[in-house]
């Protein structure tokens, strides 16, 4: 099963998560279940002479193209030439549409893969392979499938977790074809809230709430944290097996979200009144404003006084 994998716009981030893999670590890992590198461009040590010859064997269709990684928003511009950014003499826009041509299974690491992410603030014309923000579409268009039938996997996240592209590369190894929500992401991690498995749920539920930082209580109601309404996987499986940014009192920024980055400034939470503008998700307003009120009541003096987390 061979794998090339394409660094497109952005910082490379989801491949440094990705070095971050440990027992076994990312080469070891392909080695085992029978995934053959064919390119990383940060792990590779082919001379552009070899890694040409694989890009062509690879474009005619000469070499099985089994599975094809994009790390980083596809820039368009200028015009839709796709000229900003380039691999040789070649737009990586074009080489991107015509290796998913060829791909069995294509998917998007990271968020400016998936959905553009900070490339859709800027003037270069970046987007995501089939999506740009929460529209469909992006550089293969709504209607892409790969050779397996399936649309382009996405793995959102600002990084992507580790853990989450291992499981994927793993299941497909093994003939199994993951599962997909409606933006294209598989179930098994992102069909859940990041505030689900946050230690701070009781301080929520009361609304015991914060405006500063390092104290425990809830972040979301001031200070910015997007838990309740960003679907991930990052207190279901910490990072380096031991934390969140939540866990550690760091706000949640919505980082899986297709709309990320958002428009207003991070560690704030825009309101009218003390009430969010967004609210978590599933929650209407009316039943939200009687809820907490209640909840701001009752709470348990444990809580108030912030002793029941460790």
């Amino acid at each position: 099963m061979n794998l090339y994998w394409m660094q497109c716009g952005g910082c490379g981030g989801d491949s440094m998560s990705m070095l971050n893999m440990e027992s076994p670590e990312f080469l070891e890992l392909c080695q085992d279940i029978g995934i053959n590198l064919l390119w990383h461009p940060s792990l590779s040590n082919h001379s552009a002479a070899e890694h040409d010859q694989v890009l062509e064997a690879l474009l005619a269709g000469k070499q099985p193209l089994d599975i094809f990684c994009v790390e980083g928003f596809v820039i368009s511009g200028p015009g839709g030439t796709g000229r900003y950014d380039q691999l040789g003499d070649r737009p990586k826009l074009a080489l991107v549409r015509d290796l998913a041509a060829q791909a069995k299974v294509v998917i998007a690491v990271g968020t400016c893969a998936a959905f553009g992410g900070v490339g859709n603030i800027g003037a270069i014309d970046a987007h995501g392979l089939q999506f740009l923000a929460e529209d469909p579409g992006g550089v293969l268009g709504a209607d892409f499938r790969s050779a397996s039938g399936l649309p382009v996997i996405n793995l959102p996240g600002c990084p992507v977790h580790y853990g989450v592209l291992a499981d994927l590369l793993m299941g497909l190894a093994d003939g199994q074809l993951p599962d997909l929500n409606d933006e294209q992401s598989p179930r098994q991690w992102f069909d859940m809230l990041v505030h689900q498995g946050c230690l701070r749920n009781e301080y929520h539920e009361f609304r015991i709430e914060e405006r500063e930082f390092g104290e425990r209580g809830c972040l979301f109601f001031y200070r910015g944290c997007r838990g309740p309404l960003t679907s991930g996987p990052c207190n279901k499986l910490l990072w380096n097996g031991r934390s969140s940014k939540t866990n550690v009192g760091v706000p949640c920024v919505g980082c899986t979200d297709p709309n990320f980055p958002q428009q207003h400034p991070f560690f704030q939470t825009p309101n009218i009144a003390d009430v969010p503008l967004e609210l978590p998700a599933g929650v209407d307003r009316a039943h939200y404003l009687a809820y907490k009120g209640m909840a701001a009541a009752a709470a348990p003096d444990r809580l108030k006084e912030r002793k029941n987390l460790v």
